[in-house]
């Protein structure tokens, strides 16, 4: 339940918009996540979410900045449980999620900002990346599948 909580807490905080505690929360309890306020800000400290000051002047919050270990151990653990396999086609890069998470996955894998990749599209249960090119395409689908198995072992 937190992994997916959090997961959906990605998700809203990557559409952007959310300058407080009680709008997440409203947001949350909205997707029926049934959540307190404190919940909300332990998950916010434990997802290292940042206040940044919008382009309307208003402060939200706001994905970390990579920090050179793959943007944080919570976001390769929501990344790790929400995606069910992953297949490449050409420059594309196809990931399957779990029923509701694939932007969640999409935000973790956007927050990187891996020079590989050209953007991403997330569906329900489905992201398509876009590489740079084939050997990008097979480079990161081959780094993914490691973090992937990486994570399911040390469980």
């Amino acid at each position: 339940m937190k992994d997916a909580r959090q997961a959906k807490i990605i998700e809203i905080i990557a559409k952007g918009g959310v300058g407080t505690q009680e709008q997440l929360t409203k947001m949350l309890r909205d997707c029926r996540f049934p959540v307190t306020q404190a919940t909300v800000s332990r998950d916010i400290h434990e997802l290292r979410l940042v206040k940044t000051l919008g382009g309307d002047g208003v402060y939200q919050y706001a994905l970390p900045e990579p920090d050179g270990d793959a943007n944080g151990e919570r976001l390769r653990s929501i990344f790790a449980n929400s995606v069910v396999a992953c297949d490449s086609a050409q420059n594309l890069v196809i990931i399957k999620t779990l029923p509701g998470l694939a932007s969640a996955a999409a935000a973790a894998l956007d927050a990187r900002r891996d020079e590989r990749i050209a953007g991403t599209i997330a569906g329900d249960d489905t992201v398509f990346i876009a590489a740079r090119d084939n050997a990008a395409a097979k480079s990161y689908l081959s780094e993914i599948t490691s973090h992937i198995t990486q994570s399911k072992t040390e469980r």
